[in-house]
């Protein structure tokens, strides 16, 4: 395989929303790629307002631009991220191999697609220090009820995580996110017990994360005294899915969001709109996509089977979209 050097040059980036009404997500969905099929269309947009950034950005050589979450471990989140949403651990190993060459450090290993080993391997082969890279595994345990059985269900996830990860020789992880928040505030809060103990007790994760929660979903977490905060929450913000508030919300409550599937339906919908700006830098219509969810104010998580994908999505770091193009990218999906 050839080694893909990727040249970034990197310029600052313009974070900051007015984006204002809320999104609400099934609790009890298991299928991260039905999500956006059983979310209502966003009903207005909001335009960028370029103000201070919530979450200091920082220049990488590898991996793009990173920020440092609300858990000030002092070590950065990338706001680049490779999701493997591939369904077998050899497939997850050669492309693992791929977006590290290509100069991914940020990964996402989901234990929906079942390839938490064929990544490991790959970590493991890759020979890449542990501290340059940045992994988060994931826990499903949302169709769980009442606090304790959502405690225990979760409880096993974590367990889960190591003894795949260990596949690698990985012994800590960076981040456990929850796949999907459960049927009610009382299983919620036993997931998250489960996940306090895995980071204060076992200390095998220094990061919490959650992913598709709404605001109610999130405040079931902070209302409990003492609660670690979430640093991310995983969601499906893009130019084809933005509605008001969705950043906002976080944003307020010192948690950065993810996008899961940035291009789902975008390049279908918007490719033409996407690609007329794109001409202006130099840039596809996936990197015009793309850098609209930096410049909002969020990271992404995207995957890829093609080497040259993996290093186009990656270069969206290089050029920044005006205020007037930003506009016209919200107001697409009005």
């Amino acid at each position: 395989m050839n080694l893909v050097k990727a040249s970034l040059t990197l310029l600052s980036i313009g974070i900051g929303s007015t984006i204002t009404s809320a999104l609400q997500l099934p609790s009890s969905e298991v299928s991260r790629r039905t999500v956006i099929s059983t979310i209502a269309s966003t009903s207005s947009a909001a335009v960028v307002s370029g103000s201070i950034p919530p979450f200091a950005v920082a220049a990488e050589a590898i991996g793009g631009p990173s920020v440092l979450l609300n858990s000030n471990n002092k070590k950065k989140f990338p706001l680049a991220s490779f999701g493997l949403q591939i369904y077998n651990d050899d497939t997850a190993y050669k492309l693992t191999l791929t977006a590290l060459e290509a100069g991914y450090r940020n990964f996402f290993a989901s234990v929906l697609a079942g390839n938490q080993k064929g990544f490991a391997k790959a970590i493991k082969a890759a020979g890449i220090p542990r501290d340059e890279l940045y992994i988060c595994g994931t826990v499903l345990s949302n169709r769980v009820d009442k606090e304790t059985a959502a405690y225990r269900k979760t409880k096993q996830g974590c367990l889960e995580n190591m003894e795949a990860m260990a596949a690698g020789n990985i012994e800590r992880l960076d981040m456990i996110m929850l796949d999907y928040p459960g049927p009610n505030d009382e299983s919620i809060r036993g997931q998250w017990r489960a996940f306090e103990e895995m980071k204060s007790n076992d200390r095998t994760v220094d990061d919490l994360a959650v992913s598709n929660f709404s605001p109610t979903q999130l405040d079931a977490i902070l209302a409990v005294p003492g609660a670690t905060k979430p640093t991310v929450n995983q969601l499906p913000f893009s130019v084809a899915y933005h509605p008001q508030n969705i950043l906002e919300y976080n944003t307020k409550r010192d948690i950065f969001v993810q996008s899961w599937s940035p291009l789902s339906k975008v390049l279908r919908r918007y490719g033409p709109e996407l690609g007329s700006i794109g001409k202006n830098y130099g840039k596809s219509a996936a990197q015009v996509g793309l850098r609209f969810i930096v410049q909002s104010g969020a990271g992404f998580c995207t995957q890829s089977s093609s080497e040259e994908h993996f290093v186009e999505d990656l270069n969206v770091f290089d050029f920044k979209l005006t205020d007037d193009e930003m506009s016209k990218l919200y107001q697409l999906a009005a």
